[in-house]
């Protein structure tokens, strides 16, 4: 009796150490996944002014609430979504209380949308804009993990809690080197409110954002949550000359510069034959401007040539303008076999302008994306005055109108030939 009672128990602790090893490899591969999961903290500015009825005939908090929303049905499910709030529950006039008025609405992690919007329909505008000290609670609410991290910030004032300077907060943050990006969106924006939510954004590798409307908001912010799933792609910084002949040569990637007023900007990629060159560029407006601008970005040769050009102009409604070209080198090789590399030159040129009292230093910020790829076959004929493989297409229809052109013509001389016989 003994003996099976304890065959027993040792075959429990067999069954139970065989289901523990099974069960530990799945278990280290779910914390291994959420660990690396992509993570987004929105940081929402509730204090009184979002009582203004000014977006679209809304109070600014209305249509918050209607982007959030919409967010939050679209949010990608491998996305750690939470929401924090400043300004959301303090009314009174003590500066003290009013500077520490930050709350996480909803913690950051796997979304549950009832929840999290039932928990947004509950804000009403109160009280300060403490945006210093929200935004380091809001990058601890971000501690951990391996994925990307990001905090989309959204206010229609700046920061009434100096001399805890958001900008310098934001600094702070980015020195820390955890890989956190801070995107600004500002509501009805003013000079001063513009100036300090793009120096935050700035700080950290971010985007700022002007909005007007409520469907720029919710398009905008559903942008930065979607972006924060897609692969990490650090901007590399590249000096641009001011001229072809001392340009620094790109690779494929993403690069940051910055170009003060009626400066051009000059960037060289090296082209093999057979590949194309895609390159983009945007322009980024970080203070006051003339509402009237423009984009250029030209490939030329060394010598001097232009091969093609994009351009593209802003009417003041947007803070950033971008354009972009592609150029398809042919495949072609040198009497001696090897392959000729063929330099292209790249000039960036903006035309906006600063108004009476702007700092023109440092320069505005430029985007330019390189990629060099394997060109479509038959690049002489893609490159040809853009029509592409539309070449086949002209000639038909021109020899369609010339073959039908030949019968009209035999045809009117015989119907008159037949009119004057009768």
């Amino acid at each position: 009796m003994i003996t099976r009672k304890r065959l027993a128990s040792g075959a429990c602790v067999l069954f139970a150490a065989l289901t523990a090893g099974l069960a530990l490899p799945s278990t280290a591969l779910a914390d291994e996944t959420t660990a690396a999961a992509p993570k987004v903290n929105l940081l929402l500015d509730v204090s009184g002014s979002m009582r203004a009825r000014d977006i679209d005939g809304q109070s600014r908090m209305a249509a918050a609430k209607q982007a959030f929303n919409e967010v939050l049905d679209a949010t990608p499910e491998e996305v750690q979504l939470g929401i924090r709030t400043l300004g959301a529950d303090y009314p009174g006039d003590d500066r003290k209380k009013g500077c520490e008025d930050t709350a996480q609405l909803y913690p950051v992690g796997p979304l549950d949308r009832t929840e999290a919007k039932t928990a947004v329909a509950t804000l009403v505008p109160t009280g300060w804009t403490p945006i210093g000290p929200a935004l380091l609670k809001a990058a601890d609410d971000l501690d951990g993990g391996t994925g990307s991290k990001r905090i989309v910030l959204i206010s229609d004032g700046e920061d009434t809690c100096a001399p805890l300077d958001p900008c310098e907060v934001a600094r702070e943050i980015a020195a820390k080197g955890i890989g956190l990006t801070i995107d600004t969106l500002g509501l009805v924006p003013n000079t001063k409110m513009r100036q300090q939510l793009s120096c935050i954004a700035e700080a950290t590798g971010g985007t700022y954002t002007s909005v007007e409307h409520a469907d720029e908001l919710s398009d905008r912010v559903g942008q930065l949550v979607d972006r924060a799933a897609d692969p990490v792609v650090v901007p590399q910084p590249a000096e641009g000359a001011d001229a072809c002949a001392k340009a620094p040569t790109l690779e494929s990637g993403l690069w940051t510069d910055r170009a003060e007023f009626g400066e051009q900007r000059w960037y060289r990629v090296d082209l093999l034959p057979g590949q194309e060159l895609r390159a983009s560029v945007s322009v980024s407006a970080d203070r006051a401007v003339s509402p009237s601008y423009g984009v250029l970005l030209r490939a030329v040769t060394v010598h001097g040539r232009e091969i093609v050009r994009g351009e593209a102009a802003g009417n003041g409604r947007t803070d950033v303008v971008s354009t972009g070209l592609r150029y398809p080198k042919p495949e072609r090789d040198d009497d001696d076999g090897k392959a000729a590399t063929e330099a292209v030159c790249l000039q960036v040129t903006h035309s906006y302008s600063g108004a009476d009292g702007v700092k023109t230093t440092p320069g505005l910020p430029v985007e330019l994306t390189v990629d060099v790829v394997d060109g479509p076959s038959g690049a002489d004929d893609v490159a040809s005055f853009g029509l592409g493989r539309g070449w086949w297409l002209l000639g038909a229809l021109v020899l369609t109108g010339f073959v039908a052109g030949l019968l009209w013509g035999w045809l009117s001389r015989w119907r008159f030939a037949v009119w004057r016989t009768h």
